[in-house]
């Protein structure tokens, strides 16, 4: 068993008014020293899989075709396998 660790980010030429309005908001709250703020998601994923390159294949597939807009957003995928006792 593999756990996927997904990050997905809008791509840094895409405006991001989440991250914005976060931006500015932690400067009404004080938070001067916040140059930037861009908003993602984080997904966990545990996966059934033969292989390490099997997993990695599976969670690819799933960030390409379901969890990101691949024309927006880019997506980094940590793997790790499971061990059950």
């Amino acid at each position: 068993m593999f756990k996927a660790h997904i990050t997905i980010t809008l791509r840094p030429s895409i405006l991001d008014p989440q991250g914005k309005a976060s931006h500015h908001a932690l400067g009404e709250l004080g938070f001067d020293s916040v140059s930037s703020v861009r908003i993602g998601k984080f997904v966990e994923m545990d996966l059934e899989a033969g292989s390490r390159d099997e997993a990695l294949k599976v969670a690819e597939q799933a960030c390409s075709q379901l969890l990101s807009n691949p024309v927006m957003e880019d997506y980094h995928i940590e793997l790790n396998e499971v061990v059950v006792s």
